[in-house]
């Protein structure tokens, strides 16, 4: 019996909230979760939740979980390696071809917006799997998700002790800030909505704000006084990898260059009512977004789990 659809990254952290929104919007039996580690099982299954192994690393799990499905949701690897990620990558739009998936949506990320010439090394990846995709033959929809307001810390460097951020010269462009859990939902909601075949499509709040604007927010919502220092990208590279609270190395602050880059040039700034539309409501813009996060801890201490190294 075709299974409507199979949800991969179902333990990541928009994954899961996917999969809540699928839990409460459709009957059970109309979807899996999925993992790579099989004693994830259990977990999914005593929800009454189907499951299907699906390692990103292995073809053959690929094949037999992609079996009669008719819409994949391809969550994209979260590794730096990029030749790793390409073969995962390519893993699964083989097996989804092989397999004769009907519909794979594929989460992107929504650097350069629309166009497909950001040099941002994070994009690169996403770029090499629509180019994939679209050569497959097979019917596919790339998202390309706006960046997650949650993670205005790591972005930032920000940390509740912090009193100086340093921060590149060209960094300071606009950026369109989406709540994580809308883009869950929305996300959920594209996939059962249908359409956009053979599509690039942007999912984003309404608003954009740069990180100056970030630091008046964090002002008035603890009472701090924080500043920026706009430096040079050598400069920021070698402070922060010195300094940084969360202990990250040399290797993150140089990647995260060239995303500076591409926010200094209005890589991330660009917006799309399509969000609004799949959800029925206004998106909560970064503003107010960033505001409630704040509030939402004691006494402003809000932490993003990707600013530690461990």
């Amino acid at each position: 019996m075709p299974l409507k659809y199979l949800l991969t990254g179902s333990t990541g952290g928009l994954g899961s909230r996917i999969l809540t929104h699928f839990t409460t919007l459709l009957p059970k039996d109309q979807f899996a979760a999925s993992s790579s580690n099989p004693a994830n099982s259990e977990k999914f299954t005593s929800e009454g939740i189907q499951f299907r192994t699906v390692n990103y690393d292995d073809p053959a799990t690929l094949e037999t979980a992609f079996t009669d499905v008719e819409n994949l949701l391809f969550v994209s690897t979260n590794t730096f390696d990029v030749e790793r990620r390409r073969k995962q990558h390519w893993n699964v739009v083989e097996a989804a071809r092989k397999r004769g998936v009907k519909h794979i949506w594929y989460t992107s990320l929504a650097f350069g917006g629309y166009e497909s010439d950001s040099k941002a090394s994070v994009q690169q990846a996403h770029y090499m799997t629509e180019e994939m995709l679209r050569l497959s033959g097979v019917p596919y929809t790339s998202i390309r998700e706006g960046v997650y307001t949650d993670a205005f810390p790591v972005f930032m460097n920000w940390y509740p002790s912090t009193t100086t951020l340093y921060l590149p010269v060209n960094a300071n462009g606009k950026i369109a800030f989406t709540l994580r859990s809308e883009l869950a939902e929305a996300t959920a909601k594209l996939m059962m909505q249908g359409g956009h075949e053979n599509e690039i499509v942007l999912l984003t709040a309404n608003e954009s704000i740069r990180f100056s604007e970030i630091v008046k927010i964090i002002q008035e919502r603890t009472g701090r006084e924080v500043t920026v220092e706009w430096v040079d990208p050598e400069t920021y590279v070698r402070v922060n990898a010195e300094t940084d609270e969360g202990g990250k190395q040399e290797g993150f602050f140089r990647q995260l260059v060239g995303w500076y880059e591409g926010i200094g040039k209005g890589e991330l700034e660009t917006t799309d009512g399509l969000m609004g539309r799949v959800l029925g409501r206004e998106p909560v813009g970064a503003r107010r977004a960033v505001r409630e996060l704040l509030e939402g801890v004691e006494g402003g201490e809000y932490t993003w789990h990707q600013n530690y190294a461990n």
